[in-house]
This record gives C-alpha cells, sequence and structure tokens, in this order.
C-alpha cells in the first residue's frame, strides 16, 4: 500500500483510511493508497512551515537548487516507462502518449534548473548619493498544490519545479483518482537529495485532503488546476487570508478554420486537438469554427474519419483514443451531448458508448461530433471536458474573431490559414493566452502558458507593475504545416 508523505516520512493515514485506485480501462485495480485525514493534511502543512522557517531549502543557493532539479530529470529520464505505464493505468491514456508526456516532464525540469543563478534582482537609481535601492527575489514561503487527473506528472511537475527553484516548501494534493505518479516523485526527489520537509504528499479527495491548503494560515500560496467551479471555492476559500492564488481552470477553445486553410493538415489537426486523449484537456479545440464555404466539405471528412477512430486501453497497440476517467464522468459527458441534442445541434457521428464487449467493463465514449451549433446553445459554452466537437460557422474575419471570443474562458485557441497577414490579424485579435496558427497543442516551459477571462488567474507582476494590467499572450506559429497523423486511420493523402 502506497502511503502518505510528511516530514520526510511515508506513514498511514492516522485512521487508517484507504482508497482503491482502479484503471478506467478496464476496471482492474491498480493500488491501495492511504487517504488522508485533516489532521495528516495539518501534519503535512505543519512540516513544511517548520522546514521553511527553518531555512533549510530557501538558504540553499539557487544553483544547487538547481542542480537538484537537473537530478530529478535524470531519475525521471532513466525511469520513463515506469512513469509512464503508472500514469496510464491511472488515467487510462494510451501508453505512447504518456511516453510523450514524459519527455515534457523531464524538459520542464531541466528548463527551471537552467534558470538557476540567472533570475537575479537588480538595483533601482535612487536620485542620491546617500541611499541604495534594490529589487531582490524571495521565495513565497509554503505553498499548496493541487493537480488534476488528466495530465497528473505533467501538471505536478508545472507547479514542483519552479517553487521547488524559487526555495518554498510544498505540500502537493493531487487528484484522488490518479496519484500514481506523484508518489513516485515523492521517491524520486529523495533519491535527488531534497531534505526532509521541503516536499511533502498528502492523498485524497478535494473537500478533505485540499480544502486546508487553501484555508490554512500558513500556507502562502494554493495552486490549483481543474474545473471552475472548483477553482471559484478554492479563491473563495483563500480570500480570508489573502493568500496568492494560481488558478488554471480550463477552457472551450475555438479552432478556426478558414476556407483557405491546408486542407489535409487542418483536418489532421482538428481531429487532435479535439479527440487526443478522449478530449480530456484543458486546450482542447473542441468549437471547431469552421468558414460556411468549407463547412459541407470539411466536417464531411471530419465525421468520416472520427467514426473510424478505434477505442482501446493503454497497451493496446491499434487503440487511437482511452477511455474517460470515471463513470461519472461519462455520465455528464452523456447529459451534456443530449441536451446539445435537445437544443438543436445535430449528430453527425458518436453520442454513444462503444458497443464492443471487449470495452464493456472501461468508461468509453465514442468521438462525437455536433454541427449546426451556435453561440445560443449550452453546448457551444460549457466545458464538456470530453470527445465532443461542437461546429460553428463564419462568413467572414469579423464574425470568425466574435464567435471565437464568445466565450467566458480564453485559455487557448487555433487558426488555420496559408495567408500569413491573416493568421497575425486573427492572432492578434483573439482573447486567449494562446494561440497556435496552422498547429494545435505544442507548448513550451519558456513560453506563458495563462489564460484571459475565467481560465485563470496568478500571473507574476512584472518589474515595472504593468503586468498587473496587462494580459500575456503566447503565439506559435508553424511556419510549414503538414499532417502530423497522429491518428492513423486516416485515407491515403
Amino acid at each position: 500500500m502506497s502511503q502518505l508523505f510528511i516530514g520526510g516520512e511515508w506513514r498511514d493515514a492516522s485512521d487508517g483510511g484507504t482508497r482503491e485506485i482502479r484503471c478506467p480501462a478496464n476496471g482492474a485495480s491498480v493500488a491501495t493508497v492511504a487517504e488522508a485525514t485533516t489532521d495528516d493534511v495539518l501534519a503535512a502543512i505543519a512540516a513544511a512551515r517548520q522546514t521553511f522557517d527553518a531555512g533549510i531549502w530557501s538558504a540553499t543557493p539557487e544553483p544547487e537548487r538547481g542542480a537538484l532539479l537537473h537530478r530529478v530529470a535524470d531519475v525521471l529520464d532513466r525511469d520513463a516507462d515506469d512513469f509512464a505505464g503508472a500514469e496510464s493505468r491511472d488515467t487510462g491514456k494510451r501508453f505512447v502518449e504518456s511516453q510523450y508526456d514524459m519527455a515534457d516532464i523531464a524538459a520542464c525540469f531541466r528548463y527551471y534548473a537552467g534558470l538557476a543563478g540567472k533570475q537575479t534582482g537588480r538595483v533601482v537609481d535612487t536620485g542620491r548619493a546617500d541611499a541604495i535601492s534594490r529589487i531582490v527575489h524571495e521565495p513565497v514561503g509554503v505553498c499548496g498544490l493541487i493537480t488534476p487527473w488528466n495530465y497528473p506528472l505533467l501538471q505536478t511537475a508545472w507547479k514542483v519545479a519552479p517553487c521547488l527553484l524559487a526555495g518554498n516548501t510544498f505540500v502537493l494534493k493531487p487528484s484522488e483518482l490518479t496519484p500514481s505518479t506523484a508518489i513516485m516523485l515523492m521517491r524520486a526527489l529523495t533519491e535527488a537529495g531534497l531534505p526532509a520537509g521541503v516536499a511533502n504528499l498528502v492523498l485524497g479527495a478535494g473537500p478533505v485532503a485540499g480544502a486546508p491548503l487553501a484555508e490554512h494560515t500558513d500556507v502562502d500560496l494554493v495552486s490549483f488546476t481543474g474545473g471552475l467551479e472548483t477553482g471559484k471555492r478554492i479563491a473563495a476559500a483563500a480570500a480570508p487570508t489573502v493568500k496568492r492564488v494560481a488558478l488554471e481552470l480550463g477552457g472551450k477553445n475555438p479552432n478556426i478554420v478558414f476556407a483557405d486553410a491546408d486542407f489535409e493538415t487542418a483536418v489532421d489537426f482538428a481531429l487532435t486537438a479535439v479527440f487526443l486523449h478522449s478530449g480530456q484537456v484543458c486546450s482542447a479545440g473542441t468549437r471547431l469554427v469552421v468558414e460556411a464555404s468549407l463547412h459541407d466539405r470539411f466536417v464531411d471528412e471530419l465525421v468520416e474519419r472520427a467514426d473510424r477512430i478505434v477505442l482501446g486501453g493503454p497497451f493496446d497497440d491499434d487503440a487511437q483514443a482511452g477511455p474517460l476517467i470515471s463513470a461519472a464522468h461519462r455520465d455528464k459527458i452523456e447529459a451534456y451531448v443530449a441536451q446539445a441534442i435537445d437544443d438543436g445541434a445535430k449528430l453527425r457521428c458518436g453520442g454513444e458508448r462503444p458497443r464492443e464487449p471487449e470495452l464493456a467493463d472501461g468508461f468509453y465514449y465514442r468521438p462525437t461530433i455536433l454541427d449546426g451549433c451556435h453561440g445560443g446553445m449550452a453546448c457551444v459554452h460549457d466545458e464538456s471536458f470530453g470527445p465532443v466537437l461542437t461546429v460553428e460557422t463564419f462568413d467572414d474575419e469579423d464574425e470568425a474573431v466574435r464567435i471565437a471570443n464568445d466565450t467566458h474562458y480564453g485559455l487557448a485557441g487555433g487558426v488555420f490559414t496559408q495567408d500569413a497577414g491573416k493568421a497575425q490579424r486573427i492572432a492578434g485579435r483573439l482573447r486567449h493566452g494562446t494561440i497556435w496558427i496552422n498547429d494545435f497543442h505544442p507548448y513550451l516551459p519558456q513560453a506563458e502558458w495563462g489564460g484571459y477571462g475565467q481560465s485563470g488567474i496568478g500571473r507574476e507582476l512584472g518589474p515595472s507593475g504593468l503586468d498587473e494590467y496587462r494580459e500575456t499572450k503566447h503565439i506559435w506559429q508553424t511556419i510549414d504545416p503538414r499532417p502530423q497523423y497522429w491518428f492513423p486511420n486516416r485515407r491515403t493523402p
């Protein structure tokens, strides 16, 4: 049985409680893990607080902290297949996808390791000969890190690596559905030489294991990635102590396809944008916004290909997409699709569970395309977080931008066109944190990853203070776009 990690020691939950982790692909038992009580979480916070206040890690020179991150990356590389296998068993994600994730995870630790000693302060001219003014950077303190179930280790790396480089201590609370790689990461941090008490791990559901991280006075920052409603509750819980809050809350991301786009490339990326990891991606391109003159040909091709996507478990070499994370999540998506159809959307494919007997024990749902959608429908505005694509049409650039920006989210979006000027005009007008041009989904650890609207808050302020009043956007443009064929069920081009 896997235990909690508090103050450098592995321990059972104080009441002996456990949780069984099961693979969503077939219901098989993956692990039994300790289920933290409130007392356990308070003990983890106390350990992180004591360690931080003692200066054990914050006083370690930054180059040494960076060297430890390099060692962690080495362990991740060495044991990549073990981590990927554990991630796939927890999430049901295809093993090959988890392997790709491992490269990004190690790269994240190495990126922050490479910043060691380079993020220096600055001297400010006081205008006086008898005074010196310096701007310095110091750690925040104790950080509560709450991570989701869809990319468990990658999302953890995005939080843990910069947190450690900055000299903080932390309490990590992974999703109760996918804790395995967080447990393995604690062992990797210990092997790399991280002092006891710097990293602490509590397991369990949010109301018990996560809530104290937002509420407690000894936690200086809470960082959460997950659903919008939970994010709102965390922000409210953190308000009385006025702690720092960082929230990444998902998106309803438009993928704009103009009639002059390279057809084969745009179709291929439209499939990947929405059906990768069965749509369980915060930046998934779940809203296809296609030029009206291209609509029929483009959507017909998408439907034909989506209908042939093969579902299967993480270690099924023939599978191209996996299950949803849980029965409850599948129920939510079924209700979402039913509501869309009631509201007038046209079901073009999917909209049901697969009928293959070998998939009956998993939480599978067929790739689904809903045509004839418009801004008055809930399916266009609500995040399904599943393999469901809505289709809207436009006639000109202004209408494309208006439709794409008609969302209370603002995380990411795509633009497909062979007109470079048009691509830049549209990218500049979209109110989304990341814009991909003739591509979808790539990210860089050194680039901004944030959102407009209700997709997230918490970016650091810049030295001039202007960043408090500015949004930051990352625009990625692929110069020579071509199909990637992530889903190999294509026709021969």
